[in-house]
């Protein structure tokens, strides 16, 4: 799943900010898109390892709920998410809580 997680944020994180570049989607029908938004990016990317989906899905869920919540910023709630998701597999790895995690980042957020 981070392998997912990692290829959907590293694909979107290069149209960050005002300098971030634009990046060319190749669509089945008709010619490529052009976009510099990051949740047009996420929502194109569809990996075929079912378990490395299931990251780029929960990222790309990250990125539609900002969207909708606020219009912009879903680039940088994107890279955030991958960067949340990685300590907490470090975290849970060297024996913390994963409930005690999800709860503080709730707190965090609240």
């Amino acid at each position: 799943m981070l392998k997912g997680v990692d290829t959907l944020a590293n694909a979107v994180r290069v149209t960050l900010g005002p300098r971030g570049r634009n990046v060319v989607l190749d669509k089945k029908y008709g010619s490529p898109v052009i976009t510099k938004d990051g949740v047009t990016v996420a929502k194109e990317i569809e990996l075929k390892d079912k378990y490395e989906n299931m990251g780029a899905q929960m990222v790309r869920e990250v990125a539609t709920r900002t969207n909708d919540t606020a219009g912009d910023g879903t680039t940088t709630a994107t890279v955030l998410a991958q960067a949340i998701y990685r300590e907490g597999i470090k975290n849970v790895t060297a024996g913390a809580n994963p409930m005690s995690l999800q709860r503080g980042i709730q707190m965090a957020t609240e």
